[in-house]
């Protein structure tokens, strides 16, 4: 995650204390917090909604699209949290003017927004609640977000909406307002690609999807993704797919489908030659890395290094991908891989059979590669086999920074699985001791 982008959070977060001094004078502490926790609930949300949009700058500014998604979960999150103690905390103070009808309506909205964000954020959370529900019901976060900024703007406060916290807090609510708009607007007025299928193609346990532009093409790097919607095929909800293709001159691309989740199976059914489909991006920042380099892929997670290994130059530094598979039958895009690599001198293919050599595991690289240590480490695959490298691979002589991995997941829960399975964990240690 980009610095900058964390430095212009905490920067919007931490303006409303410019002003703060002023404001609290003669006022109740206590309740003059709680005033701030519903401000910074509303600029948390706002920045959230920004990030949603995935404009070309939220990449610039917050890093690739998969750090800037987690920072767009926490956010939302913590204002869930800065609101729950908003409400919690007596946030009324005297002589600040007579309650009206409006007021009324301020503070009921605001109790609608209050309970419906905490039900939008524990559907969030719940993971396994089926992913088109959880999109059809995230919609809803930007209508209370509105209700909240409702409730700001016209209940009563120690500040005018005219003061300079007030215009400050003004063009918040109108920056969320206006990305919650982007998002909510029909598709047709938002810049998308328009695509035709040409072939699907079996590829192990997945699906290879071949596209041609039936307009201007997308343009992308290897190793990036871009956010796809089948027309005709019941698939209303765009969803986020790696380019298993290098760039090509005639805009032609390609994605790989494995029936993994709800969304991926039907889709994989649903596919036919002639279909219409429409791309949204590039996005990611996969595959930048200089230099040597060992790329390890698991299952699916083959996709953007086939796109890579496509565009490999000839004067490259040497890269040895380890391909691990349950074995060759299941393997996507194996045939192409080995291809490459006899073509590349510079491109070594290790296939890593998990029925016959067991798990993968970091320990197996020193005898795959010789100057491991010396080179980066790229990954693309279950998220727990990436917590295991990463865990594993210092030992090694792989430091964190050379470790590359894009965690793409529109949806993750907020660690309590993990923190119940360590707590496990520690209590079997303990029992076995």
């Amino acid at each position: 995650m980009k610095k900058i982008g964390l430095l212009l959070v905490a920067a919007a977060l931490a303006l409303p204390f410019v002003w703060w001094p002023q404001i609290a004078q003669g006022r109740d502490g206590i309740a003059l917090f709680s005033q701030y926790l519903g401000l910074g609930a509303l600029i948390a949300m706002a920045i959230s909604h920004l990030i949603a949009t995935r404009w070309p700058g939220v990449e610039l500014v917050f890093g690739p699209m998969d750090q800037s998604y987690r920072l767009h979960k926490w956010l939302g999150i913590g204002a869930m949290v800065a609101i729950l103690l908003h409400d919690t905390i007596d946030a009324e103070m005297r002589g600040l003017g007579r309650e009206t009808a409006l007021v009324e309506l301020a503070e009921t909205l605001g109790e609608i927004s209050l309970y419906g964000l905490l039900m939008l954020v524990v559907i969030t959370v719940a993971t396994f609640i089926p992913y088109h529900l959880w999109k059809w019901t995230h919609r809803f976060i930007g209508i209370f977000f509105l209700f909240g900024a409702f409730h700001y703007l016209y209940i009563l406060k120690p500040f005018k909406n005219s003061d300079p916290l007030g215009l400050y807090m003004w063009a918040v609510c109108i920056i969320g307002t206006v990305a919650y708009a982007w998002t909510s607007a029909p598709r047709g007025m938002r810049p998308r690609k328009s695509y035709e299928i040409t072939a699907v193609t079996q590829e192990g346990d997945a699906i290879a999807v071949d596209m041609k532009p039936t307009g201007r093409p997308l343009r992308h790097r290897a190793g990036q993704f871009a956010f796809f919607r089948f027309s005709g095929a019941g698939l209303n909800e765009p969803h986020p797919f790696t380019i298993s293709s290098a760039p090509a001159d005639d805009g032609t691309l390609r994605i790989t489908v494995a029936p993994l989740g709800d969304l991926t199976n039907r889709v994989s059914r649903s596919l036919a030659v002639g279909q219409a489909l429409q791309a949204d991006g590039p996005y990611g920042h996969f595959g930048r890395a200089k230099g040597a380099q060992v790329w390890i892929a698991a299952g699916v997670g083959i996709t953007p290094f086939v796109a890579l290994a496509q565009a490999l130059p000839a004067d490259a530094a040497p890269v040895t991908l380890v391909y691990c598979v349950r074995d060759r039958a299941n393997a996507p895009h194996l045939a192409e891989l080995e291809a490459l690599a006899a073509a590349k001198p510079n491109l070594t293919l290790v296939l890593w059979q998990s029925a016959e050599r067991g798990r993968f595991t970091a320990d197996a690289l020193p005898e795959l590669v010789d100057d491991i240590a010396t080179r980066k480490v790229l990954f693309c695959g279950p998220v727990p086999m990436r917590r295991a490298l990463s865990k594993d691979l210092p030992k090694q002589g792989v430091s964190q920074r050379n470790f590359h991995y894009e965690a793409f997941e529109i949806r993750t829960g907020i660690g309590i699985r993990r923190l119940a399975e360590w707590l496990w964990q520690r209590h079997q240690a303990r029992s076995t001791s």
